[in-house]
C-alpha cells in the first residue's frame, strides 16, 4: 500500500529532479566573451559571436612565445603554441563560462566569460 510518506517522498524527489534540470538554463550566457591573459594581465577581451583568429605575442628577456587561439562558431581553441608540451593545443575546444584553456610554459591563459542572461533573454545554453 502506498501512504502518505511515500506520496510525499515522491513530490520532493520530483521536485528536486525538475530544479536540477532547470539549472543549466540560469547559468545560460548572454554575449559570451573569451578573456586572453599573459603572465596574469589581460591581453584582450573577444566576443565568441564574431569568429577571428588572435596571435598572442610576448617578447621577453627569455625569448618570443606565440600563441594562436581561433574563434569560429561560438568556440574557441588553441590552433597553435610555441610550447614544448602542447598540452593547450591538444585541449577541445571551450565555449560555456568558466571553461579555460591554460599554457602554462607561456603563461596564457583563455577563459569564458559574460553576462548571465535574465528569463526570456537567454541566447545560449551550454551544457
Amino acid at each position: 500500500m502506498i501512504k502518505k510518506a511515500d506520496v510525499i517522498l515522491f513530490i520532493i524527489i520530483l521536485a528536486a529532479g525538475l530544479a536540477v534540470s532547470l539549472l543549466p538554463l540560469r547559468g545560460a550566457l548572454k554575449d559570451p566573451e573569451v578573456r586572453v591573459t599573459v603572465n596574469g594581465e589581460t591581453y584582450g577581451v573577444y566576443s565568441l559571436s564574431e569568429d577571428r583568429t588572435v596571435e598572442i605575442v610576448q617578447n621577453t628577456s627569455a625569448g618570443t612565445f606565440t600563441n594562436v587561439l581561433v574563434i569560429k562558431d561560438g568556440e574557441c581553441f588553441m590552433k597553435s603554441a610555441s610550447c614544448r608540451n602542447q598540452i593547450c593545443v591538444d585541449h577541445g575546444p571551450i565555449s560555456g563560462r568558466g571553461q579555460v584553456i591554460v599554457c602554462l610554459p607561456n603563461k596564457v591563459v583563455a577563459e569564458i566569460v559574460g553576462t548571465t542572461g535574465k528569463g526570456g533573454d537567454v541566447d545560449v545554453i551550454s551544457g
